[in-house]
C-alpha cells in the first residue's frame, strides 16, 4: 500500500482540524464517572445502543459508591443488550469500587491512573481523556484504524501501534483528529459502501477504498 507523503500528511491533518474542530463524542454522559462506564460499554458495542442502555443505568447508580454496592445480576440486567454485558457488568462495578476505595470518588484524570480501573485500556482511558480534557492523545477504535489505512497514514497490524504512529505523524491536535477520525469512519468512510464519490472530502489522499480489508 503506498503511504501517504509528508505534504500529505499534514494537507489530510489540516482538513480533518477544519471539518471537525468542534467534533465531540456521540456518548451521553454528564461527568467522568458516566463518561468512563459509557466508554468502556461502547467497546465492540455501537454508541446508538450505549445510550439506550446509559440512562437507566445512571439513574440507578448516579455515583461511584452506589454502583460499587450494586448486585452484579441487577448490572447485567441492565446492560444485557450490550455486548460482553457479563464482563462489562463485572468491570464496571470494580472500576467503581476502585474509584471509591483509591480515589476518594472522584475519577483520576491521568492516563496510568485510569488504566489501573475495571475494564480501562489504553484506548478507553485515552478517549476518556480526549473526550473530558481535550488531551494531546490519539485512540484507535475500528473507524480510525480503516481510515488511517485507506489514507495511507499507517499500515500497522495493531490498534495500539496504529496509535503510536498517528501521534508521531501528526503530533498536534490529536484530540481533534481522533474525534474527526470517528465521525469520517463512522459516516463517510464507512467499511461497506464507503460514500467516496457523493461526500468524501478525501478522495484525493486515498491510496485504497474497497480493497482494505480490516482485520
Amino acid at each position: 500500500m503506498k503511504k501517504a507523503t509528508k505534504k500529505e500528511i499534514e494537507e489530510i491533518k489540516e482538513e480533518f482540524v477544519k471539518r471537525y474542530d468542534e467534533a465531540v463524542t456521540e456518548l451521553n454522559y454528564t461527568n467522568a464517572f458516566e463518561l468512563v462506564i459509557a466508554v468502556a460499554l461502547s467497546a465492540q458495542c455501537t454508541d446508538k445502543r450505549v445510550n439506550l442502555i446509559t440512562p437507566a443505568l445512571f439513574e440507578k447508580y448516579p455515583d461511584p459508591l452506589s454502583l460499587g454496592n450494586a448486585d452484579l445480576d441487577y448490572v447485567i440486567a441492565l446492560i444485557h443488550s450490550c455486548s460482553f454485558f457479563n464482563n462489562k457488568a463485572k468491570n464496571i462495578i470494580k472500576m467503581a469500587q476502585r474509584v471509591v476505595e483509591v480515589y476518594d470518588g472522584e475519577v483520576p484524570l491521568e492516563a496510568k491512573e485510569l488504566m489501573t480501573l475495571g475494564g480501562v485500556g489504553q484506548k478507553t482511558a485515552n478517549v476518556v481523556l480526549i473526550e473530558f480534557t481535550k488531551a494531546n492523545l490519539m485512540a484507535v477504535d475500528t473507524h480510525v484504524f480503516r481510515v488511517s489505512h485507506r489514507l495511507g497514514l499507517s499500515d500497522d497490524l495493531t490498534a495500539l501501534k496504529t496509535e503510536a504512529t498517528l501521534a508521531k505523524k501528526f503530533k498536534t491536535n490529536l484530540h481533534q483528529l481522533h474525534q474527526g477520525m470517528v465521525l469520517f469512519g463512522r459516516y463517510i468512510c464507512t467499511a461497506q459502501r464507503p460514500k467516496c464519490d457523493s461526500e468524501c472530502f478525501l478522495q484525493a489522499y486515498c491510496k485504497t477504498t474497497k480493497s482494505f480489508k480490516p482485520a
